[in-house]
């Protein structure tokens, strides 16, 4: 092949990336940078950058003691959710696999109808049923005669009632993507282990699991980093309260960066909760995946 075809080849390659290198440089590359530049800034009452301060910021940051408690707060939503997530899609995904029940169809749309819901619907939806006396959950807890739970308003309730509605509304991407992931399992192996004498419990545990694990180490990436991002139930619901109990780090840094106008400060905690994700993330991939069998 000429030069000329070569050189040509290579034109029409950039020109197609063309589009894709714009969206990337305008809505990520720019942002990210402009981030960093803003987050050794000082800013105004308007927002407009007053002084250029190096890494105060940051110091400012990591000597407060709200830092480490929004973060504390951030770990508990994940460890409340995540989990959980998983292991109820799971279970829906395994009792809804090659089920012949009549009406099972119904059941799998119904758990992954959630996904096409949006984080403002399933808040208005969550805080009917929280409502303190009209919602649905402490009126069915009066019917077992137990009293009425400050769902919202508690500090000792609030991160456990916004878990509660994440976990209803990651269900359906997890329930989809693991009830994929359980389809590409060959039905030879059920049968195989059937005839060895293996129940459902150890099949399901010692050989759907482990070919069931690039589904679910994928599942738990994408569900670590959401669960940091969480931020419009906890903006709808509790705006962070009562008593900072759900002021998770992303609306800390909406509050500081888009309501208080300190750009700098929320630019400098948006880069600290970038590198907690990519270690995470990182840290994940290098101790998890030495656990997950790739067929």
């Amino acid at each position: 092949m000429s030069k000329r075809n070569i050189w040509k080849e290579h034109v029409l390659a950039y020109a197609f990336l063309a589009p894709s290198i714009i969206l990337f440089v305008m809505f990520l590359f720019y942002p990210m940078l402009k981030s960093v530049y803003l987050s050794m800034t000082i800013t105004d009452p308007r927002g407009q950058v007053a002084e250029f301060v190096w890494f105060e910021n940051f110091v400012t940051l990591f000597k407060s003691h709200q830092l480490y408690s929004n973060l504390s707060v951030t770990l508990m939503f994940i460890l409340y959710t995540v989990p959980t997530s998983l292991i109820w899609s799971l279970f829906l995904a395994a009792i809804t696999h090659n089920n012949k029940l009549r009406g099972m169809k119904i059941f799998q749309f119904i758990f992954s109808l959630p996904i096409v819901i949006s984080v403002g619907t399933g808040s208005i939806i969550w805080f009917l049923l929280f409502h303190p006396t009209a919602g649905m959950l402490n009126y069915f807890l009066g019917l077992v005669h137990v009293g009425p739970i400050p769902w919202l308003t508690d500090p000792a309730w609030a991160l456990v009632s916004i878990s509660l509605m994440t976990v209803w509304m990651n269900m359906g991407f997890l329930y989809i993507v693991l009830s994929s992931g359980l389809q590409g399992i060959p039905e030879e192996l059920y049968e195989s282990a059937k005839i060895d004498g293996s129940g459902p419990v150890r099949t399901f545990v010692r050989i759907v699991i482990p070919l069931l694990s690039p589904t679910i180490f994928f599942a738990l990436i994408v569900s670590v980093i959401g669960a940091f991002q969480a931020f419009g139930q906890i903006h709808i619901l509790t705006k962070g309260g009562p008593i900072n109990s759900t002021n998770v780090m992303v609306y800390s840094i909406y509050q500081d960066a888009f309501v208080n106008f300190r750009f700098g400060i929320g630019s400098a905690q948006a880069l600290i909760l970038f590198m907690i994700i990519l270690a995470l993330t990182v840290l994940q991939f290098k101790v998890l995946e030495k656990r997950v069998h790739y067929q």
